[in-house]
């Protein structure tokens, strides 16, 4: 009987609690319907209390019936207080509809909104906008595990991230468009790039805390510049907010590559920014005492933990009339990787590259990230109101790259432990960062019938790299003994020193005229015309030398001869410098461009449609000719692009948007300059006769924005190309035996696709979810090779392949676990980015092209709030250890000789890189 009780009673207990009453219902904005999460609900006197979910939903369980007063509050809205009646069931209808506590200043009106810093607002601005776009809200970007834009940008639908070496993310690939075919703006306007070949800006610049949203266009309107293909990157950086704020967070972590190894650095305080021809002159002979030993000073430890921090202060003044903030964001970080790289090369009449020999590198690298930015507006009545803003980016990234090359030449026996190997180690300093000032202005005439809206803008990006040093010894490896021996014979060190400036002005002028406003009707129709003035100036200089020992030290030994590397004799075999090289050169920029366009706007439709013309004038002055036919240059060329939007709304939550616009792809400087350069693996030229890309590009979309924070997206689009630029390996037009990676046209490329992107919210769980699927083809020539019948001879012969677009996957989708419950204070999320494989770099031979495998990235983050203004919160980057893979899709026999796992389902593999995962714990303040 006892054990017969012991095992009823729990069960009836439970039935007890399980019939016991409960009540559910939902919380709306009165004003929008939107549904309000995190709104505080409680039963008086009931001892029972909730926070609305994602959805907007409550529940409470427990309750016995009868009458009972609720009482629900949040910020800036009224209070509600209500008597209910709980009945033994049904008790699902609750609906509460919250009114806004706002008000007008002295007609100044400053709404509380962050616009678009949470997702409820970052939803309404994309279900608003013209353009179709999509936004990650400054919230969103806050409790997720990414502290830079370029790795915010993964998660936007269509796009994936071209990662740097240490595995962070650095450029965005739009809807399968390379990186070259997007540009970036703050606020609005177009920033020049530091990067010293490109006029792409690169993402991993921007620490991700200073925005207020992301924004991505995937469509123009003629008042948004016309060089972008593939979309637009928008940062929205943090507005003034109505009252006394202050945010603030500090928080330290670690790499887990420096738990398994040290990180190696060098001495870069000594390093001077310019060479010794700068410092000297033209004619001066260098030697080894113009060089500091710091950069060949080698130290091996574990790194110091990292530090991140950011900061904002912002208050309005004056009634609301002066907004000011004032914010900053410091990383102090320590990254690398572990790769193998395989050289190949093609030989005879194989089809496929043969394994010639091994790098193993080992990266270190220290980031100093700094951003900064200050916006002070002032309202001088509702229709006048002004704004400065300016911001400053700096990354500074010291790396060493320690490799160990092994040669697969006859003395290889891997079974012995016999090979022949080099020894390289480079120290480089790379030094990058944009200034932006702004001022703006949007002034209303005759009662909001005209509008103007103005901006003067300066910008200026620079990077610098200073005495890039590249050391390299021979070695021997027996009986599986790894040795240095002596200095390689020839160019054993170089020094090179490379700088960049890109210096902006602008001018932005839009006027808008309202047709119908002040008549009878509730239809808009705005003409609007405006244009901009842009003047881009960039100087770039090159210099490197080359340092060898004396004939007589030739042959000394590591570890006998000398100890380290700082106490090597050597002579400058080029006393005077490499200066007199194509990459020093000067280069502008102008232009001018105007627009004309109408907006209609009704209840059901919204139209806007118009041209922008752009004209350009680009050339470049080579300072120091090297017998190039082309020594100075200049492209001259004025596009007209069209486009028009469509906007039909079947309710107030559901609609179809179309789009079309023309757009345009410009050359880089550097593309267009006829150097020649050495890297590591092969040589870079110029094209001057490099043309720009067009592109018709169409989109249709049908968005359903369900509740406050949700919705779907789903559609499709397709771009044709005429003069699509990609880098291609090519031979020299007059020395076949030379072999360059340069720009080229190649006729018309077509991409299309589809995407679909998904949030949903169930109470305190959510998932975002989003697909995208690409594909793309152009056709280029490429090398082939076969015995001429007649002379026996090999010879070689071009033949057109069809593949896709470089950089473009087949396949991308991004997943999302979110928890937030806002009673207990948690907030947390697993986000998980998948890329499908992709090509990485367009070989000169037939069906020897690079692909990177496709490869997932999981990432986690959570947080916790204590009291009112404090929570801890974590970071974990790349948990599961994904490497960057990349292979040729093919085989040749000859390299079954190596004995490692390079060939796998027909595949061989060239490179692989493995980062480590990242921790990241810390302390967040919030004051407001």
């Amino acid at each position: 009987m006892n054990k017969l009780l012991q095992i009823l009673l729990p069960l009836l207990f439970c039935a007890t609690v399980a019939s016991a009453t409960k009540i559910k219902g939902r919380v709306y904005d009165k004003q929008s319907g939107e549904v309000l999460v995190g709104a505080t609900v409680v039963l008086e006197n009931k001892g029972k209390a909730t926070t609305t979910g994602l959805d907007g939903s409550f529940e409470i369980k427990g309750l016995e019936p009868g009458k009972a007063t609720i009482r629900i509050s949040y910020l800036t809205y009224r209070t509600i207080r209500q008597e209910i009646t709980i009945l033994k069931e049904d008790n699902e209808r609750f609906k509460f509809y919250m009114e806004s506590a706002s008000t007008d200043l002295n007609e100044v009106v400053v709404r509380s909104t962050t616009g678009g810093s949470n997702d409820r607002d970052a939803r309404r601005i994309e279900q608003n906008a013209t353009q179709i776009m999509n936004i990650v809200s400054g919230k969103a970007i806050e409790v997720s595990p990414d502290l830079t834009v370029a790795n915010v940008m993964q998660r936007v639908s269509g796009v994936s991230i071209e990662r740097n070496s240490n595995g962070d993310g650095q450029f965005a690939i739009i809807r399968g468009m390379d990186k070259r075919y997007n540009y970036t703006l703050v606020n609005g306007v177009k920033l020049p790039s530091p990067d010293n070949k490109y006029r792409y800006v690169p993402l991993d610049l921007f620490p991700s805390d200073l925005l207020d949203r992301l924004e991505v266009h995937k469509s123009l309107t003629p008042n948004l510049e016309g060089d972008a293909i593939g979309g637009v990157t928008n940062m929205v950086m943090k507005s003034a907010p109505d009252h006394f704020q202050v945010n603030a967070n500090i928080a330290t972590g670690y790499n887990q590559l420096f738990f398994d190894r040290n990180f190696t650095s060098y001495n870069s305080s000594g390093i001077r920014d310019k060479s010794p021809y700068e410092l000297n002159g033209r004619n001066y002979n260098a030697t080894q005492a113009d060089f500091t030993k710091g950069t060949l000073d080698y130290t091996s430890k574990k790194p110091a933990p990292n530090v991140v921090g950011s900061m904002s202060i912002g208050q309005r003044f004056l009634d609301g009339r002066l907004g000011v903030i004032l914010a900053g964001s410091y990383q102090n970080t320590y990254r690398g990787s572990n790769s193998t790289f395989y050289n190949s090369s093609n030989t005879g009449t194989d089809k496929y590259a043969v394994i010639t020999s091994k790098s193993y590198r080992e990266y270190s690298e220290q980031q100093k990230r700094l951003g900064l930015h200050g916006k002070i507006d002032y309202v001088f009545d509702k229709n006048n109101k002004i704004s400065l803003y300016n911001a400053y980016f700096n990354l500074q990234n010291q790396q060493l790259r320690d490799a160990l090359g092994t040669t697969y030449n006859g003395v290889y026996d891997p079974t012995n432990g016999n090979a022949e190997l080099t020894y390289t180690t480079r120290s480089r300093l790379t030094k990058q960062q944009i200034y932006n000032s702004t001022l703006h202005g949007d002034h209303k005439f005759f009662d909001d019938k005209f509008k103007v809206q103005w901006s003067a803008v300066y910008s200026s990006a620079r990077n610098e790299v200073p005495d890039n040093t590249t050391i390299s010894l021979n070695g021997i490896e027996q009986n599986f003994v790894d040795k240095r021996t002596s200095l390689v014979n020839t160019s054993p060190v170089q020094r090179r020193w490379e700088r960049n400036t890109d210096e902006d002005k602008a001018g932005y002028l839009d006027l808008t005229y309202n047709i119908f406003k002040g008549t009878n009707t509730t239809d808009r129709l705005d003409v609007v015309v405006g244009g901009l003035y842009r003047d881009k100036q960039r100087s770039s200089f090159y210099n490197n030398y080359t340092l060898a020992p004396l004939a007589a030290d030739a042959n000394k030994q590591y570890g006998v001869d000398f100890q380290n590397y700082t106490q090597l004799n050597l002579v400058v075999t080029n006393p005077t410098g490499a200066v007199a090289n194509p990459l020093t050169y000067d280069a502008s920029e102008k232009t001018s461009a105007g627009y004309g366009m109408f907006k209609y706007n009704t209840d059901k439709w919204d139209i806007t449609a118009g041209a922008r013309v752009e004209h350009t004038n680009q050339g470049y002055n080579l300072l120091f000719p090297a017998g190039e036919t082309k020594p100075n240059g200049s492209q001259i060329y004025t596009d007209v692009l069209p486009s028009a939007i469509v906007k039909y709304r079947f309710t107030d939550k559901t609609q179809l948007h179309a789009s079309y616009y023309r757009a345009l792809n410009r050359p880089g400087f550097y593309e267009i300059v006829p150097s020649k350069i050495v890297n590591e693996e092969y040589q870079e030229r110029g094209n001057p006769n490099l043309k720009r890309a067009l592109a018709d590009n169409y989109d249709l979309r049908y968005e359903i924005f369900p509740g406050a924070s949700e919705q779907l997206l789903v559609g499709v689009f397709y771009k044709n190309i005429k003069d699509p630029i990609e880098y291609t390996f090519q031979a020299d037009a007059t020395r076949g035996q030379d072999i360059y990676y340069s720009p080229g046209n190649f006729g018309t490329a077509k991409n299309y696709g589809a995407e679909i992107d998904y949030t949903k919210f169930f109470n305190k769980v959510g998932i975002r979810a989003n697909y995208t699927y690409t594909h793309s083809s152009i056709t280029t020539p490429k090398t082939s090779r076969r015995i001429n019948p007649t002379t026996g001879d090999i010879e070689a012969f071009l033949v057109n392949q069809t593949r896709p677009l470089y950089g473009q996957s087949n396949h991308i989708a991004n997943f999302a676990l979110l928890y937030k419950d806002t009673k207990k204070g948690w907030d947390a999320q697993i986000a998980g980015a998948y890329t499908g494989e992709r090509i990485n770099t367009v070989s000169q031979f037939l069906d020897n092209d690079l692909w990177q495998k496709g490869f997932i990235q999981m990432d986690i983050s959570a947080e916790k709030r204590f009291a009112k203004s404090f929570s801890v919160f974590i970071k974990a980057n790349n948990v599961l250890n994904t490497p960057a893979k990349f292979f040729i899709k093919g085989t040749n026999p000859a390299n079954d000789k190596i004995k490692e796992d390079l060939v796998k389902n027909n595949q061989t593999l060239i490179r692989a890189d493995y980062y480590g995962q990242s921790y990241l714990l810390g302390l967040r303040y919030k004051f407001n």
